[in-house]
């Protein structure tokens, strides 16, 4: 199942997507919240859609998704989590997964404008498959118990600010935490329809020249494990986001490509999630 917000910011209202257009949820829930996921609204949302009970929705194709659920609690990265990304980045594989943090208020629509921070010279972007929580997960036992809370995937591009992440400071929660640094949608799709989210294409445009073009079989640390990690040094709560890293072809990478700069349009897709576009504006 894919499910999806679309409307204003703020005034969005829940959809299903299927292969025949948009189902509207508004019968079923007002949003798709974090407490919806924690009551079993993706199972009652699947019932309601095999009952026939969800009218169609005829919305212009210009219409605006939001991110697919609200507001999440927490938005927790892991970093150089692909083995030839932290080679293009010059650094060792490591051997745990590193933890940073995101505000969660950089949580934007997949196609809304992302803004170049005052004082930014290394903006840079990063396709990541995303895993949203759909249960409380503390202390799990096994990765089999890890996949049992996952609601589903998502794209998320993990926006981020080089210059503030690695010169100043060194707390990479300054490069990372921008306002609009992190666009996330267009739909949560839930596990049975992504199938194996180890052996996922995630590609990346710049202005339409292809900029990275990987795929998740490089993880150094897969969905589970890394779900299964994250739980022994934090409660993971319904809603909550795991970004779990990017593949090489950053502009930080070892290669000529530049840094973005307002006016830049980015594209970003990952098999069987969708696709995004977003516009560079100075903030």
């Amino acid at each position: 199942m894919k499910l999806a917000r679309i409307g204003s910011a703020g005034h969005e209202r829940p959809v299903v997507v299927t292969d025949g257009g948009l189902l509207d949820l508004s019968s079923v829930t007002d949003d798709i919240t974090p407490a919806f996921l924690a009551t079993g609204g993706i199972a009652r949302a699947e019932a309601a859609v095999a009952a026939g009970e969800l009218p169609t929705l005829d919305l212009d194709d210009a219409a605006r998704f939001g991110a697919p659920i609200t507001r999440p609690g927490k938005v927790i990265c892991i970093g150089l989590n692909y083995a030839a990304h932290a080679a293009e980045s010059g650094m060792e594989p490591p051997a745990e997964p590193v933890l940073f943090f995101k505000a969660s208020n950089t949580v934007i629509g997949p196609d809304d404008d992302v803004l170049v921070p005052r004082g930014s010279h290394k903006t840079d972007y990063e396709v990541e498959l995303a895993i949203v929580i759909g249960a409380q997960g503390r202390y799990l036992a096994s990765q089999q118990e890890a996949l049992g809370i996952i609601a589903g995937y998502a794209i998320s591009n993990d926006v981020s600010e080089r210059a503030f992440q690695l010169e100043r400071g060194g707390q990479w929660v300054k490069g990372k935490s921008c306002e609009t640094f992190n666009p996330l949608g267009p739909w949560l799709v839930t596990p049975d329809e992504v199938g194996d989210p180890g052996r996922l294409g995630l590609r990346t445009w710049v202005n339409g020249e292809i900029r990275q073009d990987g795929n998740s079989d490089d993880l150094i640390f897969g969905v589970a494990h890394i779900v299964e990690y994250v739980s022994q040094f934090m409660v993971l709560e319904p809603g909550d986001v795991i970004n779990t890293g990017t593949p090489q072809g950053v502009a930080f990478g070892d290669n000529d490509f530049p840094y973005l700069k307002a006016g830049d349009v980015m594209e970003l897709e990952i098999d069987g999630l969708g696709r995004q576009r977003q516009v560079l504006r100075q903030a």
